[in-house]
């Protein structure tokens, strides 16, 4: 890519990406601080990701996904997963017509553009694939028929990592669609202040406006598609994502024996797009390496699964991803 093409695709991403301000500005009439969570959850709209948002009760997860939805004019599904959840609750189910003597397909939850997947955790194996079925193929199948999902369709799902009665944990395989899996840690002292100056009433209505739709998210993807990124940074991310499986090769002696198993191509594919995404939400047309290293963790500490050796010595795959992260030479 040229100098000239770089600063064409740079003038388009600071036309295109001047709603992210606007977009934060309003989700924070409710959300005090979290900037981190926001920020994520705008790059899961821009890189057509879906997200898996870890944290203990009562850190405004669930409040955080309301308020962004709010914010776009698209149509939103909340779904509270059960023990008892069945598929047909989620993707719909065929229904007796009386009068005609047919069956017809009536639509569940699942075809809406942002579904938030409540305490997804709590529902068993079946509804859990079905779920990701849907994530992956961006399509449902009810009877013999295939029915396309809407675009844009992002999968915002939440789990307590505390409560594990009455829980059945997602299996690796299926946590590797998520995009990104963001770890959300308590407020500090000062927002702690703030959250409750704004929120200890009986009654806290704020009405937040609606600042994008699903064509501008969809415009908005196709410049982040655009954004140029280097030869070097491309090799540096297939660098990261290859030194969890060999790390051997990059001298990482002290990870030895401590990665069962390491990031799938997912994890580069993702890297990739996320890496663009943050770069978009800088107002910038091309990635540096700390576009890659900011969201780095986020795309990866799901993907790395560690030893028991690595958890007797009460290590997890962040320290193991962080490790590789600051030793990995940065172009």
């Amino acid at each position: 890519m040229t100098h000239a093409q770089i600063a064409e695709v740079n003038e388009k991403v600071k036309k295109e990406s001047h709603f992210v301000e606007a977009l934060m500005m309003e989700i924070q009439k409710v959300i005090v601080g979290q900037k981190y969570l926001l920020e994520r959850l705008i790059i899961g709209l821009l890189s057509n990701g879906h997200i898996l948002l870890e944290g203990v009760p009562g850190l405004a997860k669930t409040t955080a996904v309301k308020c962004l939805a709010s914010t776009v004019h698209a149509k939103f599904q909340r779904l509270q997963f059960t023990p008892d959840m069945l598929p047909a609750d989620l993707t719909g189910t065929l229904i007796y017509d009386q009068r005609t003597g047919e069956f017809k397909v009536k639509k569940g939850p699942i075809f809406a553009n942002i579904i938030l997947a409540d305490e997804i955790n709590r529902s068993p194996a079946k509804v859990q694939s079905a779920l990701l079925e849907a994530m992956q193929e961006r399509q449902v199948t009810i009877g013999s028929e295939t029915h396309k999902l809407d675009d844009p369709f992002l999968v915002l799902a939440t789990q307590n990592p505390i409560e594990q009665e009455g829980t059945y944990p997602l299996p690796e395989a299926q946590v590797d669609r998520f995009m990104l899996k963001l770890s959300i840690d308590y407020p500090t002292k000062v927002e702690e202040l703030k959250i409750l100056q704004r929120m200890a009433k009986t009654r806290t209505d704020i009405k937040l406006n609606q600042i994008i739709t699903t064509e501008d998210i969809i415009r908005a993807r196709n410049v982040v598609d655009e954004i140029y990124m280097d030869e070097k940074i491309e090799h540096y991310i297939v660098n990261l994502v290859d030194a969890t499986r060999n790390p051997q090769a990059y001298n990482l002696d002290a990870l030895k024996g401590l990665i069962q198993y390491g990031a799938s191509p997912r994890a580069t594919i993702n890297l990739a797009i996320t890496a663009k995404a943050h770069a978009f939400m800088q107002g910038r047309g091309y990635v540096t390496p700390q576009d890659v290293k900011s969201i780095g963790l986020d795309v990866m500490r799901h993907r790395v699964s560690v030893t028991y050796e690595a958890e007797a010595e009460e290590k997890t795959s962040e320290d193991i991803i962080k490790v590789i992260f600051d030793e990995i030479e940065v172009p």
